[in-house]
């Protein structure tokens, strides 16, 4: 038998709240979007026009000089393979040490568990500085590999923190027990039981951590002396620094050459690095989501 459809009256209050509440969010979506679209139209339209304040909104006088400049550029494809290089071996290292620490965290049976959350909270608010950070990735002998990117970020407190409160919300505690009567051990219901029923947390801090790693920039001009070992933000950085105007000598010819394509230079490289993680985005946008709602209590 067919259901008939039911459709309620909205009265003048909420018809006016839809309206308002719809512009509003047309608004906001329009002020993210925008900037984006601008950088991306930037990219490879003529500078001149750029710097003209011109409101830009679909493709004009095509000047494509700073992609043929950043895509020949040699180091850009080495500075691509270390970072993503960096990008999938901190992910790992992060969510092997995350996971495990926010399970443990979770469980109220657990020794000494509020003073080490205090501890880790404690550094989303304190830390030793830069020059301790540097001292110690010296005497650790890893300065100049590829620890000195990984390890110094390997836990985010944050993420732990998120963890933590997706274990005590989403893993009722009498699964544990009802697994323990099984004869199920503690490492036995953490790996059979408790991840894979983690499979949005995991997404959530692989999309995290990911996407911080990727975009590594400080750490490498710290703990990294070897230019071929540098990650894909400081290329794209000295890359627009080399091509800065300014040469004394030049004809003047060259430098308005040099000034336009320094100009384009900035949106291109925004453009080049992004790009990877705005296209993996749209598929984990779900898992983002829902992390973002996984951490809103963290009593």
């Amino acid at each position: 038998m067919r259901r008939k459809k039911i459709h309620m009256k909205m009265s003048t209050g909420d018809r006016a709240f839809t309206i308002i509440n719809s512009a509003i969010m047309i608004l906001v979506c329009v002020a993210i979007i925008y900037p984006l679209y601008y950088v991306v139209l930037a990219s490879f339209t003529d500078p001149v026009v750029v710097n003209s304040g011109k409101l830009l909104l679909y493709p004009e006088a095509p000047y494509l000089e700073g992609y043929k400049k950043t895509l020949s550029y040699a180091p850009i494809w080495t500075g691509y393979v270390n970072t993503i290089k960096y990008t999938l071996v901190g992910t790992l290292v992060s969510l092997g040490c995350t996971i495990p620490a926010g399970y443990a965290l979770s469980r109220v049976d657990m020794a000494g568990r509020r003073i080490l959350m205090f501890l880790f909270t404690f550094t989303m608010f304190f830390s030793g500085g830069i020059i301790p950070l540097y001292l110690t990735i010296n005497e650790l002998h890893i300065y100049n590999t590829i620890w000195a990117m990984v390890l110094p970020v390997a836990v985010s407190a944050y993420n732990l923190i998120v963890c933590r409160s997706f274990f005590e919300s989403g893993i009722p505690i009498e699964l544990l027990e009802a697994a323990k009567l099984d004869g199920c051990s503690d490492f036995g219901f953490f790996f059979k039981i408790a991840i894979p029923l983690s499979k949005t947390i995991i997404a959530v801090m692989t999309l995290f951590y990911a996407t911080a790693m990727w975009n590594q920039f400080f750490n490498a001009l710290m703990f990294l002396g070897d230019d071929s070992k540098m990650p894909l933000q400081v290329v794209l950085r000295n890359l627009v620094l080399m091509n800065q105007a300014g040469n004394i000598g030049s004809s003047a010819a060259e430098l308005v050459t040099k000034q336009k394509l320094a100009e384009q230079l900035k949106y291109c490289v925004v453009v080049v690095s992004a790009f990877p993680l705005l296209a993996v985005y749209p598929f984990l946008q779900k898992y983002f989501a829902r992390g973002v709602t996984i951490g809103a209590v963290k009593g």
